[in-house]
């Protein structure tokens, strides 16, 4: 059964994590899945991955950052995403659409209906069934994040009150879409979270392999 799966939420989250282990958990059960992430999905998004996110990515302005990842999914949907979910498999992305509306939208200030236009192009008709949304103040994530090895992208470079706009974002487009969206404590101990994430994952299934 073909079902696109994505994670949100801000640096330090635990979104990766949660993705990683529900996958462990549908392959065990016998079905096909895809785990990927944006940007960086393909060869392409990679290289887009580096201009972004990189050590030494340089300075854009919020539009430049749009189109970037507006790129990145175009190319992301047409090679990863809708060739496996025409295959009837399990797509499971670590950061989509509501991530940019968050970021570049909510965080950045562009205009929310000129986001939404230049996704809506990119991601080509393509929509999630199911969203986890791992929820946590800005500080909490940001403290995790920043304490990893590496010196971190520059996303975990900005003020915390950048990323509490993100939160406040991602919780402001979850609470407009309440069918679409999971929200998570994500300060919950890890199995508890990750219980609920299966839960949920299966009940969209409908228990089927």
């Amino acid at each position: 059964m073909a079902l696109f799966i994505t994670f949100e939420g801000i640096e330090g989250s635990g979104k990766s994590t949660h993705l990683r282990h529900l996958a462990e958990h549908l392959r065990a059960s016998g079905r096909r899945v895809v785990e990927t992430r944006e940007p960086g999905g393909t060869a392409a998004g990679a290289a887009i991955r580096r201009l972004l996110l990189g050590p030494d990515a340089a300075p854009l302005t919020p539009l430049a950052e749009l189109f970037l990842y507006c790129a990145d999914r175009t190319q992301h949907v047409r090679e990863v995403i809708r060739p496996a979910l025409d295959a009837g498999q399990v797509v499971l992305c670590d950061r989509f659409s509501d991530s940019t509306l968050a970021y570049q939208g909510y965080a950045r200030g562009l205009d929310l209906e000129t986001v939404r236009a230049l996704d809506a192009r990119a991601r080509g008709g393509v929509w999630p069934d199911l969203t986890f949304l791992l929820d946590c103040p800005a500080a909490d994530g940001l403290a995790r994040a920043r304490g990893r090895a590496g010196p971190g992208d520059r996303f975990e470079r900005e003020a915390p009150a950048f990323h509490e706009r993100v939160r406040q974002g991602l919780l402001t487009l979850a609470a407009a879409e309440p069918a679409r969206f999971c929200v998570l404590d994500a300060a919950e101990p890890i199995e508890r979270v990750h219980a609920r994430v299966i839960a949920e994952a299966e009940r969209r299934l409908g228990g089927r392999a």
